[in-house]
């Protein structure tokens, strides 16, 4: 049986990136098929892959600025020919699932969730993007065509699997569909259990608007408490000027140095919504609780006051009464550990190809 895997741009490497990894083991002579490819960005983890992009990798600036190109994205992605294959596995935030295939070939499109620059996040887009003032009076324009194929290509798949509850709620609003769910896998012998615990709380992400680091840098200047942040990102000047001293901001780490920074924290702050959050997984991995805002996916995984706690409003005066409320001793680790183990890299093979088999 053949199976090809479809990924939207293989540019950069997060959590979805580690996904495709776990599928690239579990189907290892499948191909990836994708819109751009930066061998680099990706730390070279697909480079033993057989990989075939689409004419958008020929583009200048494609690999760096893609969201340069979101108009000839539904044409690329549907350039690709599938007629060799059984079994197509897309997995999809915006164009993947456009892909077109024969009957005879089970298209399964896995959603990370719909593009929120089309539906209900499109306003926000245009705004923080930073277009010109002439773009921005143009681009709605774009989006409303966008819309509409997107609405038509999410009907193009056989079957619909979401990485979570939240997002299966979306596909429903959005593409009136019912999807099954299945987790994302968290690398678990990449974190370990410290018996050592600092005094600092930790974060760490791409930073960028939408996850909110400002809410906790804005708290923690107030509470003069430390906050560790890893990550790099377009927000990183902006919130350097509203932190104090007792931020860090300590850049890109190495995956042994962000196990560390997990193991020893005193808690992990997650202030964003996210479609599903392996982040606060990874902190729970290394047996360190979460203090989390109560929304999206984080709501799936955390245990109210036995993994972690939540604040109610993406506000720094929330988050301030949830971290004086916080006590670490509060929380044990093997429980928090035990939690992150229910979404192993295994148990995420084993509802794959469950699924499949049905």
């Amino acid at each position: 049986m053949k199976i090809a895997l479809v990924h939207e741009y293989l540019n950069q490497f997060g959590g979805a990136e580690r996904m495709l990894q776990v599928l690239c083991d579990l189907f290892p002579h499948a191909p990836i098929y994708t819109l751009i490819y930066d061998e680099k960005a990706t730390r070279g983890l697909f480079k033993n892959r057989t990989i075939k992009t689409s004419f958008l990798q020929k583009f200048p600036f494609s690999k760096s600025h893609h969201q340069l190109f979101p108009v000839l994205m539904p044409l690329a992605v549907e350039q690709f020919d599938f007629s060799e294959f059984d079994i197509v596995i897309s997995i999809s935030a915006s164009f993947a699932k456009g892909i077109i295939t024969k009957p005879s070939t089970r298209h399964v499109s896995y959603y990370l969730t719909p593009p929120r620059f089309l539906w209900d996040g499109s306003q926000k887009f245009i705004e923080e993007f930073g277009y010109p003032a002439l773009m921005k009076k143009v681009i709605p324009v774009f989006i409303s065509y966008l819309r509409i194929w997107d609405h038509d290509a999410a009907s193009r798949a056989d079957e619909f699997w979401s990485i979570s509850d939240f997002v299966n709620k979306r596909v429903k609003k959005y593409y009136n569909q019912d999807s099954t769910v299945i987790y994302p896998p968290v690398q678990l012998d990449q974190f370990q259990v410290s018996n050592t615990i600092g005094q600092y709380f930790f974060m760490v992400g791409r930073l960028v608007s939408y996850k909110k680091f400002n809410i906790a840098v804005k708290a923690f200047t107030k509470l003069g408490l430390p906050l560790k942040i890893a990550g790099v990102g377009p927000e990183l000047k902006n919130l350097k000027k509203i932190a104090g001293p007792n931020i860090e901001f300590l850049g890109m780490v190495s995956d042994q140095e962000l196990a560390t920074l997990y193991s020893q924290a005193q808690a992990l702050i997650f202030p964003q919504e996210e479609d599903f959050g392996i982040v606060p997984l990874e902190s729970m991995a290394s047996g360190r609780p979460v203090i989390a805002y109560r929304g999206g996916g984080a709501i799936e995984t955390i245990v109210n006051g036995v993994t972690g706690i939540f604040f109610d409003q993406q506000h720094e005066l929330s988050l301030i009464e949830a971290v004086q409320k916080f006590n670490q001793k509060d929380f044990d680790s093997t429980a928090c550990r035990k939690q992150a183990e229910l979404f192993s890299v295994e148990t995420f093979k084993q509802n794959i190809l469950q699924v499949l088999a049905k």
